[in-house]
């Protein structure tokens, strides 16, 4: 049976030096990967790889998406001190996860989330 393994996705940024730069000074991402022209890198922090695409005609539709986290307390003091955009603070979802959104200069939004154990 055939089976996913990762998931990668391309987000469109309107400007890619600004981009690379919020993702690796703000959010800690390490880029490891640069066309020639400049239109498409690959950024990674840990097990995640993010793929952003300057949008060059800037019909620019920001778009959002979450990634799961051990350790969001932590993540988020991390970014508050590096000057990550934050657009929500950390909140108690009623499905068990709690989670924050960041925005990079594009205006996608990131929510890193992370739920709950069991706690009896």
């Amino acid at each position: 049976m055939p089976s996913l393994t990762r998931v990668a996705p391309e987000i469109p940024v309107a400007d890619m030096s600004e981009a690379l730069d919020y993702y690796e000074s703000k959010l800690g991402f390490e880029v490891v990967m640069q066309m020639p022209d400049g239109d498409y890198a690959i950024v990674v922090r840990d097990d995640v790889s993010l793929h952003l695409f300057e949008d060059r005609p800037r019909d620019l539709s920001p778009v959002s998406f979450q990634i799961f986290v051990d350790g969001l307390d932590e993540l988020y003091s991390e970014f508050e001190s590096l000057g990550a955009k934050m657009v929500q603070s950390i909140v108690l979802k009623p499905w068990g996860n709690r989670d924050f959104r960041v925005a990079d200069p594009s205006g996608n939004e990131l929510k890193f989330s992370e739920p709950m154990g069991d706690e009896d």
